[in-house]
């Protein structure tokens, strides 16, 4: 009876977080994921499991850790139309933007190294989250076995940190850097802004998912999912002999995903990308219940939010100096590096902050290709790091 009710609570919860979030502008701007970090550390720590009930959830959250994060892969890339992407535009910016993420993640790393146990666990982190998103974030953490409380940590001090980027953007960054960089030139009103349905606005992310329109086709990307789960489970077996070879199961995923995003079918799933995200919810209420606070190193813990600090700033800084050998102008440089340290979520906040439309669907094209690409480059890092 336990583990059924707590079985409902990490399914359904995050669905009254998503409803409290857009009900609340001051809940909003905390973010779901926070919120729901928060929830579970309470929960872990002060309200329910010191009770003696952590032993009998124990089975749910390992499997509900793992489930999550493999299904929402696949649905989360399935709303990404790769054949419609501005790509020409979006190259050198969105080549500048990573290379300024591996370069300062890999610099902060020999800097950080001797200061965190788990430091090289934390570059693999912060490589995939700065070129993707959370969605790497929890890849990665399951492809290489990194511990909850690390993830947790990672997760936690990024969004407080990045928090401080945007600000700092909004602030003064994007008229200082229109002082240093060359301007673009701004859409005309009547240009069209085409982009992903799976991504293009926040406020429209998780609304209409029962309806007629949507119900069905969701539940087919679902299912398409459950498939590609499955065909990467054979092949993970036929390399490995054995199904749950996360690192290739994490590979084998991301590769699938991108090649079936690419039929009709698959681009009509408008709200498998929300449908994903939601299951990214519910793993992060389930890794935070998993985090015993009184066995975390805080002293230690002190070089991650640094390290996190490090990569992000030197990273935007480093953009800056790279677009302004390769005149890129400024609006398109910051647009890329939010679209990679925050998300695509995001860009059309900065956007309108800049008060240019036109960058959008650039900032948004890096920002998926990030999703794309931020398995491979997490685990490449913890490959070459000593």
């Amino acid at each position: 009876m336990t583990q059924a009710l707590f079985l409902l609570f990490y399914l359904l919860f995050p669905a009254l977080i998503i409803y409290l979030c857009k009900r609340s502008k001051a809940l909003g701007k905390v973010g779901e994921i926070l919120l729901l970090y928060a929830i579970g550390i309470v929960i872990a720590n002060t309200l329910i499991f010191p009770l003696g009930l952590q032993d009998q959830v124990a089975g749910i959250q390992g499997a509900l850790t793992s489930v999550t994060i493999l299904l929402a892969i696949p649905m989360i890339l399935f709303g990404c139309d790769f054949r419609n992407w501005p790509l020409k535009n979006a190259a050198i910016a969105l080549l500048i933007g990573v290379v300024a993420v591996i370069t300062t993640d890999i610099g902060g790393y020999f800097i950080f190294r001797g200061h965190h146990p788990e430091i090289k666990s934390v570059a693999s982190l912060l490589m995939g989250v700065y070129t993707g998103g959370t969605p790497n974030l929890a890849s990665i953490k399951l492809a290489l076995g990194i511990d909850e409380t690390t993830y947790v940590l990672v997760n936690t001090f990024d969004m407080l940190v990045s928090f401080l980027y945007l600000v700092f953007l909004m602030s003064v960054g994007i008229r200082l850097f229109r002082r240093w960089l060359p301007l673009g030139k701004k859409q005309e009103s009547g240009e069209e802004t085409a982009v992903s349905n799976a991504i293009s606005d926040a406020s429209q992310t998780y609304k209409g998912i029962f309806t007629k329109k949507h119900f069905g086709r969701t539940l087919a990307a679902f299912g398409l999912s459950v498939g590609i789960v499955g065909l990467s489970m054979g092949i993970s077996y036929l390399i490995a002999h054995k199904i749950d070879n996360m690192l290739i199961l994490i590979l084998s995923l991301t590769t699938l995903s991108i090649l079936v995003s690419f039929t009709p079918i698959v681009r009509k799933m408008e709200k498998s990308y929300d449908a994903g995200m939601y299951l990214v919810l519910i793993f992060s209420l389930v890794v935070a219940s998993m985090v015993d606070v009184t066995a975390i190193d805080y002293r230690a813990s002190l070089s991650i939010i640094l390290y996190i600090a490090f990569v992000i700033f030197c990273s935007l800084f480093l953009s800056v100096l790279l677009a302004k050998i390769f005149k890129v102008d400024a609006d398109t440089m910051v647009i890329a590096s939010v679209a990679l340290i925050n998300s695509p979520l995001f860009v059309p906040m900065i956007a309108e902050s800049m008060k240019n439309r036109k960058v959008i669907l650039t900032g948004i094209t890096i920002g998926v290709i990030g999703y794309a690409i931020g398995n491979y480059l997490g685990i490449f890092v913890s490959g070459i790091l000593p």
